[in-house]
Protein backbone atom coordinates (compact mmCIF):
# COMPACT_ATOMS: atom_id res chain seq x y z
CA UNK A 1 0.00 0.00 0.00
CA UNK A 2 1.38 3.43 -1.02
CA UNK A 3 -0.45 5.52 0.98
CA UNK A 4 -3.45 6.22 2.87
CA UNK A 5 -6.88 5.90 -0.03
CA UNK A 6 -10.85 7.23 0.11
CA UNK A 7 -12.27 4.22 0.21
CA UNK A 8 -16.80 4.92 -0.84
CA UNK A 9 -19.50 2.63 -0.65
CA UNK A 10 -22.32 3.57 -2.95
CA UNK A 11 -26.18 2.76 -2.97
CA UNK A 12 -25.03 -0.70 -1.13
CA UNK A 13 -27.38 -3.07 -0.90
CA UNK A 14 -27.07 -6.36 0.88
CA UNK A 15 -30.10 -8.64 0.89
CA UNK A 16 -31.09 -12.87 1.80
CA UNK A 17 -33.91 -14.77 -0.12
CA UNK A 18 -36.49 -12.04 0.25
CA UNK A 19 -35.24 -10.35 3.30
CA UNK A 20 -33.16 -6.82 2.64
CA UNK A 21 -30.61 -6.38 5.25
CA UNK A 22 -29.06 -3.11 3.54
CA UNK A 23 -31.27 -0.65 1.41
CA UNK A 24 -28.98 2.07 -0.44
CA UNK A 25 -26.38 2.95 2.05
CA UNK A 26 -23.35 5.17 1.45
CA UNK A 27 -19.91 5.35 3.37
CA UNK A 28 -16.93 7.06 3.02
CA UNK A 29 -13.66 5.77 4.70
CA UNK A 30 -11.13 8.91 4.76
CA UNK A 31 -7.80 9.48 6.27
CA UNK A 32 -7.80 11.15 9.62
CA UNK A 33 -11.69 10.76 10.15
CA UNK A 34 -13.89 8.99 12.56
CA UNK A 35 -17.32 7.22 11.25
CA UNK A 36 -19.49 6.71 13.62
CA UNK A 37 -22.23 3.93 12.13
CA UNK A 38 -24.94 3.47 15.17
CA UNK A 39 -28.26 1.70 15.22
CA UNK A 40 -29.61 -0.75 18.16
CA UNK A 41 -29.75 -4.65 17.46
CA UNK A 42 -31.49 -5.59 13.89
CA UNK A 43 -30.27 -2.31 12.40
CA UNK A 44 -28.02 -3.56 10.24
CA UNK A 45 -24.54 -2.79 11.32
CA UNK A 46 -23.16 -6.61 12.00
CA UNK A 47 -23.75 -6.48 8.13
CA UNK A 48 -22.40 -3.75 7.55
CA UNK A 49 -19.48 -4.88 9.14
CA UNK A 50 -19.31 -7.98 6.61
CA UNK A 51 -19.51 -6.19 3.86
CA UNK A 52 -16.57 -3.76 4.92
CA UNK A 53 -14.00 -6.92 6.04
CA UNK A 54 -15.47 -8.59 2.62
CA UNK A 55 -16.78 -11.35 4.22
CA UNK A 56 -20.12 -10.77 2.35
CA UNK A 57 -19.63 -9.44 -0.73
CA UNK A 58 -23.07 -6.68 -1.77
CA UNK A 59 -25.68 -7.42 -3.63
CA UNK A 60 -25.41 -4.58 -5.60
CA UNK A 61 -24.25 -1.36 -5.25
CA UNK A 62 -20.49 0.13 -5.31
CA UNK A 63 -17.01 -0.23 -3.69
CA UNK A 64 -14.62 2.65 -4.84
CA UNK A 65 -10.89 2.60 -3.80
CA UNK A 66 -9.58 6.49 -4.94
CA UNK A 67 -12.47 6.70 -6.94
CA UNK A 68 -12.48 3.35 -9.08
CA UNK A 69 -14.38 0.98 -8.67
CA UNK A 70 -12.87 -2.86 -6.40
CA UNK A 71 -14.61 -5.80 -5.05
CA UNK A 72 -14.28 -6.69 -1.42
CA UNK A 73 -15.16 -10.45 -2.14
CA UNK A 74 -13.28 -11.97 0.48
CA UNK A 75 -11.21 -10.91 3.41
CA UNK A 76 -7.89 -10.50 1.46
CA UNK A 77 -9.41 -7.83 -0.94
CA UNK A 78 -10.42 -6.01 2.12
CA UNK A 79 -7.29 -6.14 3.87
CA UNK A 80 -5.31 -5.44 0.67
CA UNK A 81 -7.34 -1.85 0.15
CA UNK A 82 -6.25 -1.33 4.29
CA UNK A 83 -8.77 -2.28 6.32
CA UNK A 84 -8.62 -4.20 9.47
CA UNK A 85 -11.76 -5.26 11.30
CA UNK A 86 -11.66 -5.66 15.18
CA UNK A 87 -14.74 -7.71 16.11
CA UNK A 88 -16.53 -7.38 19.53
CA UNK A 89 -15.26 -11.25 20.10
CA UNK A 90 -11.95 -9.99 19.63
CA UNK A 91 -10.73 -13.65 18.10
CA UNK A 92 -8.09 -13.95 20.99
CA UNK A 93 -7.00 -16.89 22.86
CA UNK A 94 -7.47 -16.45 26.41
CA UNK A 95 -4.23 -19.37 27.32
CA UNK A 96 -2.18 -17.84 25.15
CA UNK A 97 0.45 -14.67 26.37
CA UNK A 98 -0.40 -11.05 25.04
CA UNK A 99 2.51 -11.51 22.60
CA UNK A 100 1.75 -14.98 20.99
CA UNK A 101 -1.61 -13.03 20.63
CA UNK A 102 -0.50 -9.77 18.98
CA UNK A 103 1.85 -12.50 16.36
CA UNK A 104 -0.77 -14.89 15.99
CA UNK A 105 -0.98 -16.21 12.18
CA UNK A 106 2.09 -14.08 11.85
CA UNK A 107 4.84 -15.13 13.61
CA UNK A 108 8.30 -13.67 13.02
CA UNK A 109 10.83 -16.64 12.27
CA UNK A 110 14.22 -17.17 11.52
CA UNK A 111 16.67 -19.40 10.06
CA UNK A 112 14.84 -22.95 9.96
CA UNK A 113 11.80 -22.30 11.34
CA UNK A 114 12.69 -21.10 14.41
CA UNK A 115 10.42 -18.55 16.35
CA UNK A 116 12.08 -14.79 17.22
CA UNK A 117 10.70 -15.11 20.47
CA UNK A 118 12.59 -12.14 21.89
CA UNK A 119 11.79 -9.76 18.84
CA UNK A 120 8.11 -10.54 19.45
CA UNK A 121 8.31 -9.56 22.94
CA UNK A 122 10.23 -6.21 22.02
CA UNK A 123 7.43 -5.31 19.25
CA UNK A 124 4.28 -6.20 21.37
CA UNK A 125 5.76 -3.82 24.21
CA UNK A 126 6.95 -1.05 21.75
CA UNK A 127 3.63 -1.68 20.28
CA UNK A 128 1.53 -0.91 23.73
CA UNK A 129 3.75 1.67 24.57
CA UNK A 130 2.98 3.81 22.01
CA UNK A 131 -1.07 2.98 22.37
CA UNK A 132 -0.71 3.99 25.69
CA UNK A 133 -0.07 0.52 27.72
CA UNK A 134 2.81 -0.25 29.47
CA UNK A 135 3.04 -4.23 31.08
CA UNK A 136 5.71 -4.94 32.73
CA UNK A 137 5.21 -8.61 30.87
CA UNK A 138 4.08 -9.75 27.68
CA UNK A 139 4.13 -13.07 28.64
CA UNK A 140 1.36 -13.05 30.98
CA UNK A 141 -2.17 -14.64 29.44
CA UNK A 142 -3.74 -11.88 27.64
CA UNK A 143 -7.01 -13.08 29.83
CA UNK A 144 -5.31 -11.30 32.86
CA UNK A 145 -5.12 -7.88 31.12
CA UNK A 146 -8.79 -5.90 31.41
CA UNK A 147 -11.66 -5.50 28.35
CA UNK A 148 -10.56 -2.07 27.70
CA UNK A 149 -6.53 -3.56 27.26
CA UNK A 150 -6.85 -6.02 25.36
CA UNK A 151 -9.17 -4.09 22.65
CA UNK A 152 -6.13 -1.47 22.28
CA UNK A 153 -3.71 -4.83 22.02
CA UNK A 154 -5.97 -5.95 19.01
CA UNK A 155 -6.41 -2.30 17.75
CA UNK A 156 -2.08 -1.95 17.85
CA UNK A 157 -1.85 -5.39 16.26
CA UNK A 158 -4.01 -4.38 13.11
CA UNK A 159 -1.82 -0.76 13.28
CA UNK A 160 1.52 -3.04 13.10
CA UNK A 161 0.46 -5.14 10.55
CA UNK A 162 -0.37 -2.27 8.06
CA UNK A 163 -4.30 -1.09 8.69
CA UNK A 164 -4.76 2.21 7.14
CA UNK A 165 -8.64 1.91 8.56
CA UNK A 166 -9.42 -0.18 11.40
CA UNK A 167 -13.49 -0.99 11.74
CA UNK A 168 -14.05 -0.72 15.47
CA UNK A 169 -16.90 -3.57 16.43
CA UNK A 170 -19.07 -2.37 19.24
CA UNK A 171 -15.53 -1.68 21.00
CA UNK A 172 -16.97 -0.05 24.39
CA UNK A 173 -20.08 -2.70 24.80
CA UNK A 174 -19.86 -4.38 28.64
CA UNK A 175 -16.77 -1.99 29.29
CA UNK A 176 -16.85 0.74 32.10
CA UNK A 177 -16.45 4.36 32.34
CA UNK A 178 -12.46 3.78 32.86
CA UNK A 179 -12.04 1.05 29.96
CA UNK A 180 -14.15 2.81 27.89
CA UNK A 181 -12.45 5.74 28.21
CA UNK A 182 -9.62 3.93 26.91
CA UNK A 183 -10.62 2.71 23.97
CA UNK A 184 -12.15 6.30 22.76
CA UNK A 185 -8.74 8.02 23.31
CA UNK A 186 -7.32 5.69 21.55
CA UNK A 187 -9.98 6.48 18.76
CA UNK A 188 -8.86 10.09 18.84
CA UNK A 189 -4.81 8.87 18.91
CA UNK A 190 -5.77 6.91 15.69
CA UNK A 191 -7.32 9.58 13.82
CA UNK A 192 -4.59 12.06 15.03
CA UNK A 193 -1.90 9.57 13.16
CA UNK A 194 -3.72 9.96 10.07
CA UNK A 195 -5.88 7.06 10.12
CA UNK A 196 -9.85 6.15 9.12
CA UNK A 197 -11.64 4.85 12.11
CA UNK A 198 -15.00 3.43 11.47
CA UNK A 199 -16.76 3.10 15.39
CA UNK A 200 -19.68 0.63 15.24
CA UNK A 201 -21.83 1.35 18.64
CA UNK A 202 -25.55 1.44 19.54
CA UNK A 203 -24.04 4.53 22.59
CA UNK A 204 -24.36 7.62 20.58
CA UNK A 205 -22.83 9.24 23.91
CA UNK A 206 -18.96 7.27 22.90
CA UNK A 207 -19.92 8.53 19.71
CA UNK A 208 -20.54 11.52 20.01
CA UNK A 209 -17.50 12.16 21.80
CA UNK A 210 -15.18 10.80 18.99
CA UNK A 211 -17.44 11.32 15.71
CA UNK A 212 -16.64 13.19 12.74
CA UNK A 213 -19.20 12.08 10.65
CA UNK A 214 -22.33 9.65 12.15
CA UNK A 215 -24.50 7.34 10.22
CA UNK A 216 -27.71 6.21 11.87
CA UNK A 217 -28.94 2.70 10.67
CA UNK A 218 -32.86 1.19 10.95
CA UNK A 219 -33.99 -1.43 9.37
CA UNK A 220 -30.97 -1.80 7.17
CA UNK A 221 -31.83 1.87 5.99
CA UNK A 222 -29.42 5.16 6.41
CA UNK A 223 -31.86 7.16 8.15
CA UNK A 224 -29.14 10.14 9.12
CA UNK A 225 -25.86 10.28 7.39
CA UNK A 226 -24.33 13.63 8.22
CA UNK A 227 -21.29 15.41 9.35
CA UNK A 228 -20.83 16.15 13.22
CA UNK A 229 -21.65 20.03 12.72
CA UNK A 230 -25.15 19.44 11.12
CA UNK A 231 -26.28 17.15 14.55
CA UNK A 232 -25.92 17.81 17.65
CA UNK A 233 -25.94 15.28 20.65
CA UNK A 234 -29.56 15.21 21.30
CA UNK A 235 -30.71 14.81 17.88
CA UNK A 236 -28.52 12.24 17.05
CA UNK A 237 -29.47 10.55 20.95
CA UNK A 238 -33.32 10.99 18.97
CA UNK A 239 -32.67 9.85 15.69
CA UNK A 240 -31.36 6.75 17.67
CA UNK A 241 -34.50 6.00 19.21
CA UNK A 242 -36.67 6.93 15.67
CA UNK A 243 -37.52 9.63 17.53
CA UNK A 244 -36.66 12.63 15.30
CA UNK A 245 -38.38 10.05 12.18
CA UNK A 246 -41.88 10.48 14.07
CA UNK A 247 -41.65 13.85 15.21
CA UNK A 248 -41.34 14.70 11.41
CA UNK A 249 -44.23 11.71 10.93
CA UNK A 250 -46.85 13.57 13.45
CA UNK A 251 -46.23 16.70 11.43
CA UNK A 252 -47.27 15.49 7.92
CA UNK A 253 -50.22 13.80 10.02
CA UNK A 254 -50.95 16.99 11.82
CA UNK A 255 -50.86 15.53 14.88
Amino acid sequence: MDGPKVIELKNIEQTYGNFQALSGINLTLAAGQVTCVLGDNGAGKSTLIKVLAGLNPPTAGEILVDGKAAAFASPRDSLNAGIATVYQDLAVVPSMSVWRNFFLGQELTGAFGVLRENQMREVTLHQLAEMGIDLPDVDMEISSLSGGQRQVVAIARAIYFGARYIVLDEPTAALGVKQSSMVLRFIDAARARGMGVVFITHNPQHAYLVGDHFVVLNLGRAVLNAPRDEVSLEELTRWMAGGTELDELKRELGK
